[in-house]
């Protein structure tokens, strides 16, 4: 019998919430045991936690914490991951590199729910996509062996550096709903980056193809290797990149972009699994937490003022990469 497309939907959700339970009921059976317990308290400490207080006491904090962050970055128009390393960084006692790397699975998590529903809108082209995970993954595992191969305080400053850089180009860039593409160059019309979607605010089908491929290809380099390094994820310079420089419509460039971390974030995060700087501990309440406050903001869109919420993570992430960047300093 074929299921209709409500009904699909619904059990896609059914799954997602049992899957979720299980998974939180066999942590609390595990944490209940007193070998859990110990092992948690010890992950912890490994973390950077300070010792002391019960189990519970960070992964609750984390996933309140969380859950409002997953809010504001739904309001704001970013990417949780942009937000969840320098935040999490600057005002929790755990070493950058377990932040770093459950802020690559932050980011995979969000990309990985809105990675199906893109490609099947056309919103995300995989033709564009492709070429440029190539490089961005790629890179992505290069920035990640260098950034655990770095001191810490340098990568500190880099990072309040990079963060300080994202904040005023959020400030200042003004990406364009439908860039005019008059003719595509011979290296997009080789890869075949061109396409058609349907606008659902206009009602109409678009019709789109790319320019300035190759400049745009190079910066994937750049964008991969930052992304591993850091672990925000790359939302932030996919988009401008994809948008304004290449010429991809904007709603295709945010859909590729999003469908882009899925595949960039996975290479990096294998890194970092590899080097055990992955801790269910951060990462699962950070990714609920994070999930949750997302369809909360979602939710809370249709009556908010995006525009003033977004200058306020502007202003957090200005004081955010400040303080990361005196903290490797040593100031």
């Amino acid at each position: 019998m074929r299921v209709s497309p409500p009904s699909a939907k619904k059990l896609m959700i059914f799954m997602a919430a049992a899957a979720g339970l299980v998974l939180v009921l066999a942590f609390v059976a595990f944490a209940s045991m007193p070998e859990g317990q110990q092992a948690i308290s010890n992950a912890a400490v490994a973390a950077g936690a300070p010792e002391g207080g019960p189990w519970w006491q960070w992964p609750a904090i984390l996933l309140f914490f969380c859950f409002g962050l997953g809010v504001i970055a739904v309001l704001a128009g970013v990417g949780g991951g942009v937000l969840y390393v320098p935040l999490v960084s600057g005002f929790f006692p755990f070493h950058l590199d377990f932040v770093r790397g459950a802020g690559l699975l932050v980011a995979l998590a969000g990309a990985l729910a809105a990675g199906p529903g893109l490609l099947k809108r056309n919103l995300a082209s995989l033709r564009l996509a492709l070429p440029v995970a190539l490089i961005a993954s790629s890179c992505a595992i290069v920035g990640a062996m260098i950034g655990l191969a770095l001191p810490t305080n340098i990568v500190q400053i880099a990072l309040g550096t990079t963060i300080l850089f994202i904040a005023v180009l959020l400030l200042t860039s003004k990406n364009v709903i439908r860039p005019v593409v008059t003719k595509q160059d011979a290296i997009g019309a080789a890869l075949g980056l061109n396409g058609v979607y349907y606008d659902a605010s206009s009602g109409e089908s678009i019709d789109w193809k790319t320019h300035r491929t190759l400049p745009g290809l190079l910066m994937f380099i750049i964008i991969g290797i930052m992304a591993g390094m850091f672990g925000l994820g790359a939302g932030w310079a996919n988009v401008p990149v994809l948008n304004i420089l290449m010429g991809a419509p904007l709603k295709v460039a945010v859909g590729t972009s999003k469908f882009l971390l899925s595949i960039t974030d996975t290479s990096a995060a294998w890194v970092y699994l590899n080097q055990g700087c992955v801790i269910p501990l951060m990462a699962i309440p950070s990714i609920v937490g994070l999930m949750l406050g997302s369809f909360t903001g979602v939710r809370i869109l249709a009556v908010a003022k995006p525009k003033m919420i977004r200058y306020l993570v502007i202003g957090v992430l200005f004081f955010a990469g400040g303080k990361a960047l005196l903290k490797g300093l040593g100031i």
